[in-house]
């Protein structure tokens, strides 16, 4: 009785500080607190590398509780911005508001299981759903989405305003091309329902596009017969030109006789291809970067991961399907390493990471991570001036690279990719880890950062930021290019107090001077 009596208390000077003409009762039935704990949960994120507090948290048990919320919020005299949540998994702060509210989309109260439609290939799913519940879910009939990220914690809110992509995205492209339909609570608290067909101009502006427009809800999502087993290889490269060329033409390849995932890794630190999802290699005979040829490529490698994914009815021809497949690649022939696993094991391969890095203490640590679009054309030049050049030959985590077809993705979307038939993502998935070692400290590598991107600038590498970030509105307006005014003109027409997604910096609420977001 007498927390409540606090939360009470506490609501009530939120309702002065924000204008809302909502009882305090009424508040609390949405599921809005002021709890230390929720607070603090909500003011940070993966990154470690912002803390921002917001003035409450919202839990909902429903998409007519983030409605109410944000019509409080746009009905507001005083003002407030609205940040939704899914698992916390942005880098710089993007879900983050001090003057607001951050809603908990992940873990709410009742959203329910997901609801698959077998008949009609699709599911149901509450925006703060986390993939890796979808996919339970659908394989209990047998069913599972076509396109995935590399790890299924994240919330199906989360993924589709950013794109989604992993090896599949391909063939299937981002899991924003396979979205049906979506319900969204707009900036003026509207709940709409939106596809191809019904307001499409939102359907659109909210795929890819950062929560500035709406939050979403709800998501229907294209489903497929689910494999059983996934044949999972990797070859290495010391010759980066064979490497790309292998995987263009992998990427090429239609119908059955083709790989389902293409991916592909960068290796400059001899310690990382033998600790980095190391079910491959074994400790008792480690592999050596220096035993396979790299020594006069910079002391670089390149791993090519590509999967086959089959029933058991079909094991039978799945190695000469692979064998025919593999004889057209010009790796190292030395360097194949296979292993045969379940199709859920394969998809969740990244949690089991987590957990070990978990149990040594080097997961809650800073991610300065940073993951770049890069056109086809201009891919060897970054490789020689990043992987070779700026790199040296340490690096704290993972650096992915691999090419994605520029016609699996819809145009009418918010994301902007580079305007070439295929372009590369890089990911450099490193953290900061404070142990004495230069290399591996956070201003270390975020001074990196910088120093790839302004490598980019100057020698005219136009790439694009993949989970962008900026500081300032003028580099927004670059990030968008063609597609600003556009954007622009959704925001005014979905959200035009700018409620929404304020932990962006893309646009200033309207309620807040440009000399305070500039303090944000």
């Amino acid at each position: 009785m007498a927390t409540k009596l606090l939360l009470t208390f506490a609501i009530c000077r939120l309702i002065v500080t924000m204008g809302l003409t909502l009882e305090p009762t009424e508040l609390l039935r949405l599921g809005l607190t002021v709890d230390p704990v929720d607070v603090e949960s909500a003011s940070v994120d993966f990154g470690l590398m912002t803390k921002v507090e917001p003035l409450a948290v919202l839990r909902p048990s429903s998409a007519e509780d983030v409605a109410q919320l944000v019509k409080a919020a746009y009905e507001s005299s005083h003002g407030f911005t609205v940040s939704a949540r899914g698992h916390g998994h942005s880098i710089n702060g993007q879900a983050q508001t001090g003057t607001g509210v951050v809603v908990q989309m992940s873990g709410v109260r009742s959203s329910g299981k997901p609801s698959v439609w077998g008949g009609d290939m699709y599911v149901d799913v509450w925006g703060g759903e986390l993939w890796i519940d979808v996919l339970k879910s659908c394989l209990e009939y047998g069913l599972a989405p076509k396109s995935w990220t590399d790890y299924l914690y994240l919330s199906v809110g989360g993924t589709l305003s950013i794109a989604g992509i992993s090896g599949q995205a391909f063939h299937h492209g981002p899991q924003i091309s396979n979205v049906h339909e979506l319900d969204v609570v707009t900036g003026k608290g509207e709940l709409m329902t939106c596809s191809k067909e019904q307001n499409p101009e939102l359907f659109h502006a909210v795929l890819g596009g950062l929560g500035q427009f709406g939050i979403i809800t709800r998501a229907r999502i294209s489903l497929e017969p689910a494999p059983q087993r996934v044949r999972w290889i990797r070859v290495l490269y010391s010759n980066f030109s064979a490497f790309t060329k292998d995987q263009e033409y992998l990427i090429s390849l239609h119908g059955n006789q083709k790989f389902d995932y293409v991916e592909g890794f960068v290796i400059v630190d001899e310690g990382l291809i033998n600790n980095w999802r190391s079910s491959f290699f074994s400790p008792r005979n480690p592999v050596k970067i220096s035993s396979l040829g790299s020594n006069n490529n910079g002391g670089v490698l390149y791993c090519l991961e590509i999967n086959k994914n089959y029933h058991e009815s079909t094991a039978e021809t799945i190695d000469q399907e692979i064998e025919a497949l593999l004889k057209k690649l010009n790796f190292i022939p030395t360097s194949v390493f296979t292993t045969d696993l379940p199709y859920v094991d394969f998809l969740d391969r990244v949690h089991k990471a987590e957990l070990k890095l978990r149990s040594k203490g080097m997961w809650e640590v800073p991610h300065p991570w940073l993951n770049l679009f890069v056109p086809k054309s201009k891919i060897a030049d970054f490789d020689r001036g990043v992987f070779k050049g700026i790199l040296g030959n340490k690096t704290s985590g993972p650096i992915l690279i691999y090419p994605m077809n520029k016609n699996k993705w819809d145009d009418k979307s918010s994301v902007v990719t580079p305007d070439e038939d295929v372009f590369y993502l890089v990911a450099f998935l490193r953290s900061a880890l404070d142990n004495g070692e230069e290399t591996q400290s956070l201003e270390y590598l975020t001074n990196q950062n910088r120093l790839i991107l302004k490598f980019c600038d100057e020698d005219g590498i136009k790439v694009k930021q993949y989970l962008p970030h900026y500081k300032t509105q003028s580099e927004w307006k670059e990030h968008y290019g063609s597609k600003w005014d556009r954007f622009q003109r959704m925001k005014m027409k979905f959200d035009p107090r700018h409620i929404l997604a304020s932990g962006q910096n893309i646009f200033t609420p309207t309620f807040l001077s440009s000399s305070k977001m500039a303090s944000w």
